[in-house]
C-alpha cells in the first residue's frame, strides 16, 4: 500500500500562535459574512420595494391623467423611453393589449383587467422587466413595466463592495490576531526558552517579569521554582563539600592506624606493645563507630525528599523515656531529673526518639561528671507540648545560637570534641516534619536550654 502523506507532516500540529491567528480570522470573517449578507438582502429588498412603489405610483398617475386608450396611443414611444418605462393597456374581455404590444401580458394582469385583483406585481425574467398592473376602467388594466438592469447593476456593485470589505476585514483580523498572539504569547515563549535553557545548560537564572496578568504570575511561579531548584542544588553542593571535609579526618586517622598495625606485623618492623595495640584497636573501633554515625546522619539529611511522616499514634512520654534509657547507658556519670506530662500525637516514633536522643546526648556531652540534666515535658496554652532539656554545661555563646541547628555547624569550643555537627540539624528536620519547632537559649543559672515543641493533645494513658 502506497503511503501518500509523510508521517512527519501528518503528525505536525499548528502552533498556538497560528491557532490564535486562524481563530481570529475565522471569527471576524464569519461576522463580516453575516453582516454583509444581511446588508445585501436588506438593500435588495429595499430596492425592489422602492421600484414597485414607483411603478404603482406612475401607473396611478397615468390612469388619472388619461381618459381613454386613444390618449395613451397618442403619446410617442420616445416619451416613455426617456422615462425608462413601458406602458400598455390590456383589454380584459379579449385578453389582448390595446396598446403597448411589445409587453408580454400574463395571468396577473388579466385578473386585474377583469376586476379580480386590485393590482399586481411580477418579474418578467425573459425580458428582465418588473411589471405592475392597476385597473383602468371597466374591463381594462393599465400595465407599467421598467427594466431591472439598473437595479441589478446596483446590487452587483453592492455585492462587490461587501466582498472587498469582508476580505479586507478578514485580512485585518488575521494581522491583528498575529499581533495579539505575538504580544500575548511572548511571556510563554520566554518561559519555553528558559525551560530549554535550563535543560540544556543547567543555568537557573530567573526570567524578567513584566505586567501583572496571569502570564506574569505564571512567570513569577516559574521563577520561584527556579529559586527553589537553585537552593536545593546549593544545599546539595554544601552537603557534599561539608561531608567530604567531615569524612576526611576520621578516614585519614583510620587509615593511619590501620597502616601502623599492618606495619607492626612485618618482620623487620619494631613490634608494638599490647597496650599500644589495644589503644590503636580502640581508636580504630571508635573511628568506625564515628564513621557509621556520620554516614547514617548524612543519609538522613541528604534525602532530597524528606520521608513522609508515619501517621500513627505516638506517646511522647514513652519516646522520651526510651531515649533517656539509651543515653543513661552512654553517660553513666550524668544524672537526669525527669518530669513528664502525658502527651500524644500522630507521627513517627523512631524519628522522634532519635531527635530527643540527640538533644539528650548533646546535654550529656556538655555537662560535667556528676551534673544533673533537667528533662521536662509539659503542655502549653496553644495546643502544643514542649520538651525542655537543660544541661549544666558552659552554655552556648550568643554568636553561635542562630547557627547551631545548621548542618555541620560546630562552635569553636566543640571542634575538639567528638561529633559531626549533624545531630541538632536532624532534630530541626524531625521537628519540621511533625509540624513543630526547636530552639535553644542560654540559662540564667548557666548551661543551655533546648526546647522541642510538638503539636498533639494530652494523653490519658499515663494519667
Amino acid at each position: 500500500m502506497i503511503q501518500l502523506v509523510d508521517p512527519k507532516f501528518r503528525n505536525r500540529r499548528m502552533s498556538l500562535r497560528t491557532r490564535v491567528t486562524a481563530l481570529a480570522a475565522v471569527c471576524v470573517g464569519s461576522a463580516v459574512a453575516l453582516v454583509s449578507l444581511a446588508g445585501y438582502f436588506t438593500v435588495r429588498t429595499s430596492l425592489y420595494d422602492q421600484l414597485d412603489t414607483t411603478l404603482l405610483q406612475r401607473a396611478d398617475s397615468l390612469r388619472n391623467a388619461l381618459a381613454n386608450a386613444e390618449q395613451l396611443g397618442g403619446i410617442p414611444d420616445s416619451f416613455f423611453g426617456a422615462a425608462d418605462i413601458r406602458v400598455g393597456l390590456l383589454d380584459g374581455r379579449t385578453g389582448r393589449s390595446v396598446v403597448g404590444g411589445d409587453l408580454a401580458m400574463g395571468a396577473e394582469e388579466l385578473a386585474v383587467a377583469r376586476g379580480q385583483r386590485l393590482q399586481s406585481l411580477r418579474t418578467d425574467k425573459a425580458r428582465d422587466l418588473r411589471v405592475a398592473a392597476v385597473p383602468a376602467g371597466p374591463g381594462a388594466a393599465l400595465v407599467v413595466a421598467r427594466g431591472l438592469d439598473t437595479t441589478r447593476t446596483t446590487l452587483a456593485r453592492l455585492g462587490l463592495v461587501f466582498t472587498l470589505v469582508g476580505g479586507a476585514g478578514v485580512l485585518l483580523a488575521a494581522a491583528a490576531g498575529t499581533a495579539v498572539a505575538q504580544g500575548g504569547l511572548r511571556p510563554v515563549q520566554r518561559l519555553t526558552e528558559a525551560t530549554e535553557r535550563v535543560a540544556r545548560t543547567g543555568n537557573l537564572t530567573p526570567i524578567a517579569i513584566s505586567g501583572d496578568d496571569e502570564l506574569a504570575r505564571l512567570t513569577a511561579s516559574f521563577n520561584s521554582m527556579l529559586g527553589a531548584l537553585a537552593e536545593s542544588q546549593e544545599r546539595q553542593r554544601r552537603l557534599v563539600a561539608d561531608a567530604g571535609h567531615e569524612l576526611r579526618t576520621p578516614l585519614t586517622s583510620l587509615r593511619t592506624n590501620l597502616e601502623l598495625l599492618a606495619a607492626s606485623d612485618r618482620p623487620d618492623a619494631p613490634s608494638l606493645s599490647e597496650q599500644d595495640r589495644k589503644e590503636i584497636s580502640d581508636d580504630v573501633r571508635a573511628q568506625v563507630e564515628e564513621l557509621t554515625t556520620l554516614v547514617g546522619d548524612l543519609v538522613e539529611l541528604a534525602r532530597e525528599d524528606a520521608p513522609q511522616v508515619v501517621h500513627e499514634p505516638v506517646e511522647l512520654t514513652d519516646v522520651v523515656e526510651r531515649a533517656l534509657a539509651r543515653v543513661a547507658r552512654r553517660a553513666p556519670d550524668v544524672q537526669f531529673d525527669v518530669d513528664l506530662a502525658p502527651w500524644s500525637l500522630l507521627g513517627d516514633a523512631n524519628a522522634l526518639e532519635r531527635a530527643v536522643l540527640n538533644l539528650l546526648d548533646n546535654a550529656a556531652k556538655w555537662s560535667p561528671p556528676g551534673a544533673t540534666v533537667d528533662v521536662r515535658l509539659a503542655a502549653t496554652d496553644h495546643g502544643t507540648a514542649e520538651v525542655h532539656i537543660a544541661d549544666a554545661g558552659p552554655g552556648i555563646a550568643e554568636a553561635d545560637l542562630p547557627y547551631i541547628f545548621e548542618r555541620f555547624y560546630r562552635s569553636p569550643d566543640a571542634r575538639t570534641l567528638p561529633g559531626s555537627g549533624l545531630g541538632l540539624a536532624i532534630v530541626a528536620q524531625v521537628a519540621s516534619r511533625h509540624g513543630g519547632s526547636v530552639r535553644a537559649s542560654r540559662r540564667a543559672e548557666g548551661g543551655t536550654l533546648m526546647i522541642l515543641e510538638l503539636p498533639g493533645r494530652p494523653s490519658t494513658q499515663h494519667a
